[in-house]
């Protein structure tokens, strides 16, 4: 192996050891939602990277203090919504024993003097809100390696949901990424890649931006939503109920179960009328059905005015008569 070849490696060890570092000291223990074989592929990678954490920043990494307001967030927007108390045990770690891991940033490939966050963005935020200098590692990483570190830290996240990673996956696809690249961010294989890509593609952005993360919705909730809602008609009656006063204020998950049972709700059927009227006769019938019920009225004139009161004198030998047929 050439030299360069060596760097290289040590280049990528290094990048992905602090990734797992930025969620390792917070989600250890933690169990990954989502298809075992993505679960499998993450949590492998995550226990390489944590043992060779120590050996990659002994092995001459230099951390520097920067201050947080001179770094941008990833140029690939991964998060719908977000608990404002969700890293309030970070903040806490931090405020009491300072910042023990550092964040991964690059300099920013457009503006001069600025940075851009690979991974470690809730330490970010935790120091922003703090007010102190964020310690970083500065490298030179290409938007390959930026978004594959930007997914190593949004594997491991604990409320990572389905549909953040099927538009994560979206938006990678759509700035060029290839699907190599796009595996690597999410850890996943191109099985469950085609069908984060397809969930994403199916569900109008409007509607992803009402429901919102949906934690608790999986990969067969969310495709089942995008295969009812290809019908023109089901998707108005979800436009309908994502419409209605109050449903903002829900949380996520209710959003994404109102939205879910509006979309595989039985259409109510569409009622069918139905005419008799002999030929040469003063009688006329007209019936009603609209799938539960059957509505019948008659108009009788004239000379057959009485063919209302014999019909109603043999309602009953008629109803025997259809009832024993049902039963045979």
């Amino acid at each position: 192996m050439s030299r360069r070849d060596k760097l290289t490696g040590i280049f990528a060890d290094t990048s992905r050891e602090l990734a797992a570092a930025n969620f390792a000291e917070n989600d250890a223990g933690r169990i990954l939602a989502g298809p075992v074989r993505t679960m499998g592929l993450a949590l492998d990678r995550m226990d390489q990277e944590a043992r060779e954490l120590q050996a990659a920043l002994e092995a001459g990494e230099k951390v520097v203090e920067l201050d947080p307001a001179s770094i941008d967030g990833s140029f690939i927007r991964d998060r719908l919504d977000g608990d404002p108390g969700e890293d309030s045990e970070l903040l806490r770690s931090i405020e009491e024993n300072g910042q023990e891991v550092p964040i991964l940033v690059r300099h920013h490939p457009d503006l001069q003097g600025r940075y851009q966050v690979a991974y470690g963005h809730r330490r970010l935020r935790a120091a922003r809100i703090l007010k102190r200098k964020v310690r970083a590692v500065v490298r030179p990483l290409s938007d390959d390696q930026l978004v594959v570190a930007q997914g190593i830290e949004n594997t491991a996240r604990k409320d990572l949901s389905y549909i953040e990673r099927a538009i994560f996956a979206l938006g990678l696809e759509s700035h060029g990424f290839t699907r190599d690249v796009i595996m690597q961010a999410l850890s996943t294989d191109k099985t469950e890649l085609s069908k984060l890509l397809s969930v994403a593609k199916a569900i109008p952005s409007l509607l992803v931006k009402a429901i919102g993360s949906a934690p608790s919705a999986g990969r067969r909730r969310w495709m089942a939503l995008a295969d009812k809602i290809a019908d023109p008609k089901v998707m108005e009656g979800v436009r309908l109920a994502i419409g209605k006063p109050g449903f903002e204020t829900l949380e996520s998950d209710e959003r994404f179960m109102i939205v879910l049972a509006e979309a595989t709700r039985k259409p109510k059927a569409e009622p069918t009328f139905n005419e008799w009227k002999p030929d040469g006769t003063n009688v006329a019938a007209k019936i009603k059905n609209n799938g539960k019920a059957t509505t019948l009225s008659l108009m009788a004139t004239g000379t057959d005015h009485g063919f209302g009161t014999y019909l109603m004198d043999r309602l009953e030998d008629l109803y025997a008569d259809w009832k024993s047929k049902q039963e045979n």
